[in-house]
């Protein structure tokens, strides 16, 4: 199949998968009104805000990890501002927009190689960081799914009734890579790229920041829903992690709808729907389109100064 159509059946796919979450969530909220959802919205409290923004900010600060650890992979020296201003910008953007391939490799190709950056070094930077990625999210699942497995909707039509089976696969991946940085020394071929494993204290770094970063995330919609609602962070976190996950790789923009869907679905027994909604509207705005509005003033003023000085 061509690309091209590849691409368009991939975009239609996505399209269906966003028209079906929105049709759910309107079915979850048939029962209120949108005076509902911004009453539960305006109702969270200020103090609670404020730690969701705080968290919000060691969230992203963790995040920068992540192209450090890069930088140190392929033994290239970068100072740490522009690494720290470079993956602000792209983690923003690609959190906010989806697409990382897309949105986050284009930013990196483009303040890394003006600083000097070969392009052989930026490529294996950003594999190495998309890689990161998915070691937390699979690190903290699998443990999650394990120690608290949570019930699946029958709605999502998954072939088991708890995530433990997901737990299982996912912690055995992660070990499979651990093993692997121990005692694969030479580089692999991997469609024609050369593919060279981190060493193991460099990968238990990956897992650490990327762990670290899925936690910090997962509690700054914790922190802003309601606080009667009788949930522990550990079950939380596996709830989050299982709507994150569906999100990443339905290929909507920023999940969205999709991670709304299965917190929802997991969710309304326990809360207003409407009061569900209220607090993830509030984590959009606080986790998502804040960041995004920083780091398009800092792209902006970034490309201001580089055609300034190139003029």
């Amino acid at each position: 199949m061509p690309k091209s159509s590849r691409f368009n059946l991939s975009y239609l796919l996505s399209l269906i998968l966003l028209t079906l979450c929105l049709w759910a969530i309107a079915n979850e909220l048939r029962d209120y009104n949108y005076r509902d959802i911004l009453h539960s919205l305006t109702t969270i409290p200020k103090q609670r805000l404020s730690r969701a923004l705080v968290l919000t900010i060691l969230g992203y600060s963790v995040m920068l990890g992540y192209d450090i650890l890069g930088f140190y992979y392929v033994g290239f020296p970068l100072s740490w501002n522009k690494i720290a201003l470079t993956n602000f910008i792209s983690s923003a953007f690609s959190n906010t927009i989806g697409f990382a391939l897309l949105t986050g490799t284009a930013i990196r190709y483009r303040f890394y190689a003006n600083w000097g950056v070969p392009a052989v070094a930026i490529a294996q930077i950003i594999a190495f960081v998309n890689f990161t990625f998915w070691l937390g999210m699979l690190t903290v699942a699998g443990l999650i799914f394990i120690t608290h497995p949570l019930l699946i909707p029958n709605q999502l039509h998954l072939p088991f009734s708890t995530v433990r089976p997901l737990g299982i696969i996912f912690l055995f991946l992660i070990a499979s890579y651990l093993l692997g940085s121990i005692f694969i020394k030479q580089s692999l071929i991997i469609r024609g790229h050369l593919f060279r494993l981190p060493v193991f204290h460099l990968s238990l770094a990956q897992i650490f920041i990327s762990s670290l970063d899925w936690m910090l995330a997962a509690s700054v919609l914790y922190e802003i829903l309601p606080a009667n609602t009788n949930l522990s962070y550990p079950n939380f976190l596996g709830i989050y992690l299982l709507a994150m996950f569906a999100a990443v790789i339905s290929n909507i923009p920023g999940g969205l709808g999709v991670f709304e869907t299965v917190v929802l679905l997991l969710l309304t027994s326990k809360l207003p729907a409407a009061a569900i909604i209220g607090s993830l509207l509030a984590y959009r705005g606080i986790y998502y389109f804040l960041p995004l509005l920083l780091a398009s003033g800092s792209l902006g003023f970034f490309e201001f100064k580089y055609n300034l000085r190139k003029s």
